[in-house]
């Protein structure tokens, strides 16, 4: 082979080689990436709630069942749950509690227990004044009862509250029981009217024959602070109906009540033998002091 063919093949060598060293050394191209759908974020305008600590929590409301919660950098998603009055949303381990009155919201942040029913701390209280129209806030609002009376606190639940016995009264031959109920949850709450009150023999089943007759009286909202109590009472009559045919009085050991709209139900033992095939019952008031005496049972039927 001549000189200058040799020459000739380095050259073509040396560029088939260099050229391969330059398509290793490109970066690949590049891959068109389809961008991710953006979020869809709530198209409700966020309502800033001032509260007590400093803080502010921003809600937004899709839609009537669901409300957005930002708390601290944190937001949360909650959805519309039963209550007695006002708009009550629970999820993600909160619940904001939303009532209006006089042109002012007010609203409650809780942190719920492990069962996401129960609150079990106040994180926060908060108002705004009431300007926005769309605010969702179904649900019942509070009525007065007898007397024309608002309660100023959120309807007591079940879970907030202990019962207990609380003091006696006995006379020619009726017999009254004081309840207390004390409010042990983390914020102030209020009952009002009557409780539903049945009774229970020693094997927990219902004394369907002693029916609960409500005591006509004057019912007026009671607002429990935390720690306080409100209270109601039963009355009987121990002496048997012998007209009626009754000889021996049916034998109570236990006492269950429930409280208005919830179904969660109270009980505390309490032995003793209502005739007359009733009891009655006293609505809730502030002070121990036993409501006015039921109407004497009949003699006869």
């Amino acid at each position: 082979m001549s000189l200058n063919r040799l020459l000739l093949a380095a050259v073509i060598g040396a560029m088939s080689v260099s050229a391969c060293t330059r398509e290793a050394d490109s970066p690949p191209n590049a891959v068109e990436q389809t961008p991710p759908a953006a979020a869809t974020a709530p198209t409700a305008p966020p309502i800033g709630y001032a509260c007590e600590s400093g803080q502010t929590v921003m809600l937004q409301y899709p839609d009537t069942a669901t409300a957005s919660v930002a708390y601290k950098g944190q937001t949360y998603a909650l959805r519309l749950v039963p209550s007695g009055s006002g708009a009550r949303y629970s999820g993600s381990g909160l619940e904001w509690w939303i009532a209006t009155r006089e042109g002012l919201e007010s609203a409650t942040l809780t942190r719920l227990g492990p069962n996401e029913d129960v609150g079990v701390a106040v994180l926060e209280r908060c108002s705004r004044p009431s300007a926005n129209p769309d605010l969702p806030v179904p649900g019942p609002q509070p009525q007065p009862a007898p007397g024309g009376v608002l309660p100023s606190s959120a309807p007591c639940r079940a879970g907030q509250l202990r019962l207990n016995s609380e003091t006696g009264d006995a006379g020619a031959g009726n017999r009254v029981n004081v309840f207390g109920v004390t409010n042990a949850g983390t914020a102030p709450c209020s009952v009002s009217g009557y409780p539903a009150v049945s009774l229970l023999d020693s094997q927990g089943r219902a004394l369907t024959a002693i029916r609960s007759d409500q005591n006509p009286s004057t019912a007026t909202p009671v607002n429990i602070p935390v720690g306080g109590k409100a209270f109601f009472d039963i009355a009987w009559n121990v002496v048997p109906q012998e007209a009626a045919g009754e000889r021996v009085c049916p034998s109570a050991a236990r006492v269950r009540v429930l409280i208005a709209g919830d179904t969660a139900a109270l009980a505390i033992p309490l032995e003793f033998t209502p005739c007359g095939g009733r009891i009655r019952v006293n609505p809730f008031r502030a002070g121990v002091e036993p409501g006015s005496a039921p109407a004497a049972a009949a003699s006869s039927t």
